[in-house]
């Protein structure tokens, strides 16, 4: 199957994860993802269908708008790519106009605008919650109108909401399978997380995840798989979890010297992997 993009801009999107990811998916009625984001492993899985969800407000309005009205959205969207507001002043002009807006159609057309035309991609909000990323200064930002329409046609089985994941976890019913990508822990405790919406994710909110994906596979039968650094912590989060060690790039600047390789873990909880011997033992049995 051809790999499919999604059609925003995402930092940590798992479009370059998608083959160990759906290595270790099982199979099921209903793909959940209770931290969407552009929704890469959604556009790449198929099941029958999903629930995707996300804390931000502004993400599921434009999924939803690009769901229902595709071919208007898409219209009025193109006339945002053009070379007139490919501009510092038109990008902070409508940057701010996104931010006074109580219009939900106008919001959505505006965020895919400022997604496309903003710094690397990022989506990024001050503590009053307004969008705050700066002009991204590209020579021709890209309209994605052929991955809006592959997203608006596989949309149609889907259901998107904007909710904690702890309630995304409670309409979890078993044939059902679970995906996390949350806010990834910390590489060390005293680095800062990045905010994808106003709020944050803490290392409570980190413990919090891992005891409802535990209970979830071993209480309830219902797999989950959760992506996050491979740190110390999140080993110690995961000690029950069959474990998959990955290196990923990671793009932190627009220069090929800002790329690096981070570790990062797919940990699974499952009724069939429960008897497993959880990776960071066997590593600490091998230890001298």
């Amino acid at each position: 199957m051809t790999k499919q993009r999604a059609f925003l801009k995402w930092a940590g999107g798992k479009y370059n994860l998608i083959e160990p990811i759906t290595a270790m998916l099982p199979h099921g009625n209903k793909l959940i993802e209770p931290f969407v984001g552009a929704g890469s492993v959604f556009l790449n899985t198929d099941y029958p269908k999903y629930l995707l969800n996300d804390v931000n407000p502004d993400l599921i309005t434009l999924f939803k708008f690009v769901k229902r009205r595709p071919k208007r959205f898409i219209e009025d969207a193109r006339q945002l790519f053009t070379a007139s507001t490919n501009t510092a002043d038109a990008y902070y002009h409508l940057r701010q106009q996104f931010n006074q807006s109580q219009d939900s159609y106008e919001r959505s057309l505006l965020f895919l605008y400022l997604n496309r035309h903003g710094y690397n991609g990022l989506c990024r909000y001050n503590l009053s919650g307004q969008f705050n990323v700066p002009f991204g200064q590209y020579l021709r930002p890209y309209f994605p109108q052929a991955e809006l329409e592959f997203f608006a046609e596989k949309a149609q089985r889907a259901v998107f909401t904007c909710m904690s994941f702890e309630h995304v976890f409670r309409r979890a019913r078993k044939g059902d399978v679970i995906y996390c990508d949350p806010p990834y822990a910390p590489l060390s405790l005293t680095a800062n997380f990045t905010h994808y919406a106003s709020g944050g994710f803490s290392l409570d909110d980190q413990s919090e995840l891992a005891r409802r994906a535990e209970l979830a596979a071993y209480k309830r039968g219902i797999p989950v798989l959760i992506s996050n650094h491979d740190t110390d912590f999140t080993r110690l989060l995961y000690r029950r979890a069959q474990l998959n060690k990955l290196q990923v790039s990671r793009f932190i600047s627009p220069n090929a010297e800002g790329r690096s390789k981070v570790a990062e873990l797919l940990a699974l909880y499952s009724r069939a992997v429960d008897n497993v011997v959880p990776l960071t033992t066997r590593i600490r049995k091998q230890a001298p």
